[in-house]
Formats: C-alpha cells, sequence, structure tokens
C-alpha cells in the first residue's frame, strides 16, 4: 500500500502535533479577547454616584485609579453599578 492510503506513525504524529498546536493558539487568542472586552456603563447601570454605601472604590472590579475590570471607560472612585462585589 502506499502512504497516501496508510500514513507513518511518524506522519501521524507530526499531524496530531500540528493540529494540537493549531488549537492551543485559537484557545489562548479567544481567551484574551474575551478578558479584554468589558461591558459598557449602560449595560451595567453605572453611575457617577454611591449606592448606600456600595462604591466602586470599595468593589472588588475596581482598578485605581479610574478603571474597572467589568465596566469600560473611566469609572469614579465613588461610582456604583450592579457588577459591584465588596472587596474582602
Amino acid at each position: 500500500m502506499d502512504e497516501a492510503h496508510n500514513p507513518s506513525r511518524r506522519s501521524m504524529l507530526r499531524i496530531t502535533a500540528l493540529a494540537g498546536a493549531g488549537l492551543a493558539a485559537g484557545a489562548i487568542t479567544a481567551r484574551r479577547a474575551q478578558a479584554q472586552q468589558k461591558a459598557s456603563k449602560q449595560a451595567m447601570q453605572y453611575q457617577d454616584k454611591p449606592s448606600g454605601d456600595k462604591k466602586c472604590s470599595e468593589c472588588l472590579q475596581f482598578v485605581a485609579p479610574a478603571s474597572c475590570k467589568v465596566v469600560e471607560g473611566t469609572i469614579s472612585p465613588n461610582g456604583y453599578c450592579i457588577a459591584w462585589v465588596k472587596k474582602p
């Protein structure tokens, strides 16, 4: 039989390695894209004032001085949104 119908073990390993590398690269790209996406202020019902004692500067998602892991754009330390999670 010829190699087209009966590939060698070495060629099968090479194909498997290439396929695995391609899948891994695709997974890494997908994770990066997912990690970079943030929700709009409107979608997260963001407001520039606190909600009772809940404010961005005391939220686990807040990144000082004026950013958030979840909400896009500039965030006020005294703001609030529905993604608020108390810092431990």
